[in-house]
């Protein structure tokens, strides 16, 4: 094993995973920091700079760069008290065994350390192990590459650099880490060409990068697109994350159609191509620009997330499709000891079912958004809409992206930008059945910034006078097949197979869960052509359908191929498979029947 876990804990929303490395790191755990919100980053490193008795100086928002400083020091901060942890936990038998205990089993390290322990053994021979073999879980960070906004002094606009990505960006690297920037929500070349100018991007003569990128991808193309457009700046892709489309939390990017175990079967198949034709265009790039080449070819790791729920599934993707590490989000939800989720937030994740969990449109970013019935904020938004005061004081503005009224940018949760919409609306002489789909459009997105970030607020009875009580969460799908508050030894043991904390028996496949979601959009997308549609409409759907139905046909051969995996549910999962098959059939002869226009 290269890595000391075979599972990574991705991003999830803006403050569920804030301080997760501290929590996790020092048993080996990889995790990822949000750096969207600056001021809950700075509230957490007060609280524990007081907890542990550390010199803290506020940074202000009057200080010059003021979000780059905050983030740098966040991280140090974490960096600092996770590697304290670390250190201090090799002294300890009892905790060099946890972090053995939580390994998988087939593990070299556990392995070895039974064979150490199996009949007699020295303490201090056992620290001294310890020091040699176990490893600190990575620190890493994630940027919403598109959450890019300008920012003004007064009324003068700053430079590019100062913008909210480019910030978060210099924050970390300027920071003590040797992690990884993931970077997701599509490409920004401004920003890619930003991150050219720290030299911490960028190999040694080993191979060796103190900062590297990872790439949140969909899709092969989009991965070859990117780490080409990177490589041509003399950056390089350490390793492409493969999300599915929509079995995953948080905001979902639907692909065409586009599955996710055809594209992982993609990716294995180009894997090798992948990273020779980027390495030659990077090695070309380097020596253009007077650096160092590395002596030996560069590594690229490619690894998946989104639905995961069983062992069987887990090791599936490890040992078919050769990925390297796999992601768990959703169910770490319900694991305190992981993540940072206020009380009442967790009864409702613990309690929710399928109906409870649905794919929205409540984000100011304009991206479907996975979300769950009857969350705290959803519920402060209907309120005001019944007051006749729709829409969020929008008191962080992380989002205000739109520019329809204002040059400065407005976000579309924002009781402004709601406002003048509404007085727009007025306007249009739009019947009353148009003019109510409408205004409920309008009155739909919710002020996620500040309602992904609260959660972390009111789990450490911190001030929320600012931003309100509402808390908004973004679980996946999976979350309906998870019923109990877990420790980390629980999901641990439940990813690697010794425990099941699964209690239902009616779950389905990943990959079946997948396809249902993706015809139930597909649905949802011709619904909204309403019978009729234009030539650009008609190309999207038949598309989409076209690649859904290859998936089937992939999916059926897989599984028929397949052997010793997936045996109790295979029944299942062919019955599925036909059933989406003939779905489909019908979907097409509906777009075929469409009216033209």
């Amino acid at each position: 094993m290269n890595k000391t876990h075979s599972f990574h804990i991705p991003v999830m929303g803006i403050g569920f995973t804030i301080d997760t490395p501290l929590k996790v790191a020092q048993y080996g755990m990889d995790s990822v920091i949000s750096l969207v919100d600056d001021v809950l980053l700075e509230k957490l490193r007060k609280m524990y700079s007081d907890k542990f008795e550390i010199p803290y100086q506020e940074i202000s928002d009057k200080v010059d760069d003021f979000r780059a400083k905050r983030i740098t020091s966040y991280l140090n901060l974490i960096n600092g008290l996770a590697t304290e942890k670390f250190e201090a936990l090799k002294s300890v038998t009892e905790e060099i065994k946890e972090y053995i205990s939580m390994l998988p089993d087939y593990s070299s390290i556990k392995k070895e350390f039974e064979k150490l322990t199996k009949n007699s053994f020295n303490l201090s021979e056992i620290k001294s192990w310890a020091k040699k073999n176990l490893t600190i879980g990575n620190i890493d960070v994630n940027i919403m590459t598109k959450v890019d906004k300008d920012n003004y002094k007064k009324d003068e606009k700053l430079s590019v650099e100062y913008n909210d990505a480019h910030a978060a960006l210099r924050g970390f690297a300027n920071s003590e880490l040797k992690s990884s920037l993931v970077l997701s929500a599509g490409m920004n070349p401004r920003l890619y060409a930003y991150m050219a100018q720290f030299d911490d991007f960028y190999p040694n003569e080993n191979g060796e990068i103190n900062k590297k990128i990872i790439l949140k991808v969909s899709d092969y193309r989009s991965a070859l697109i990117q780490g080409k457009f990177l490589a041509k700046k003399g950056l390089w892709v350490s390793e492409y994350r493969i999300e599915s489309g929509l079995n995953c939390g948080g905001h979902a990017f639907a692909t065409d159609g586009f599955l996710l175990g055809p594209v992982l079967e993609e990716f294995k198949e180009k894997r090798s191509e992948l990273r020779d034709s980027i390495q030659d265009l990077l090695n070309q790039v380097l020596v253009s620009q007077g650096r160092i080449v590395p002596k030996k070819p560069l590594v690229i790791e490619v690894t998946a997330q989104g639905g995961v729920g069983t062992e069987e599934e887990h090791d599936f993707l490890l040992d078919y499709y050769k990925v390297d590490s796999v992601g768990w989000g959703t169910p770490f939800l319900l694991v305190p000891e992981a993540t940072t989720v206020d009380k009442e937030t967790i009864k409702k994740l613990a309690t929710a079912k399928e109906k409870d969990l649905y794919l929205s449109d409540i984000s100011p970013l304009g991206i479907p958004f996975n979300n769950l019935r009857g969350n705290t904020k959803d519920l402060e938004k209907e309120t005001l809409i019944k007051k006749g005061r729709p829409g969020s004081a929008c008191p962080k503005k992380f989002v205000a992206l739109n520019k329809e009224f204002k040059e400065k940018g407005i976000c579309t949760a924002s009781r402004e930008y709601q406002y003048l919409k509404i007085k727009e609306l007025d306007n249009e002489g739009l019947s009353s059945k148009e003019y109510k789909n409408n205004f409920d459009k309008i009155i739909e997105k919710t002020c996620t910034c500040v309602g992904l970030g609260t959660s972390a607020l009111l789990a450490y009875d911190l001030d929320t006078k600012i931003e309100g009580q509402g808390v908004s969460v973004c679980p996946g799908p999976n979350m309906a097949y998870y019923s109990k508050v877990m420790s980390l030894k629980d999901i641990t043991n439940h990813i690697y197979g010794r425990l099941n904390m699964i209690t239902r028996t009616d779950r389905p496949n990943m990959f079946i869960k997948e396809l249902n979601i993706y015809i139930d959009f597909l649905k949802n997308k011709l619904d909204e052509t309403k019978g009729s549609i234009n030539k650009k409409q008609e190309k999207y759907l038949l598309t989409f359908t076209t690649n859904l139905q290859e998936g089937v046909n992939y999916y059926q051969d897989l599984f028929s191929s397949i052997k010793n995996t997936f045996e109790e549910a295979k029944s299942n999962i062919f019955n599925e498979l036909e059933l989406s098959k003939s779905k489909l059939q019908l979907i097409s002869v509906e777009i075929e029947n469409c009216e033209k226009i």
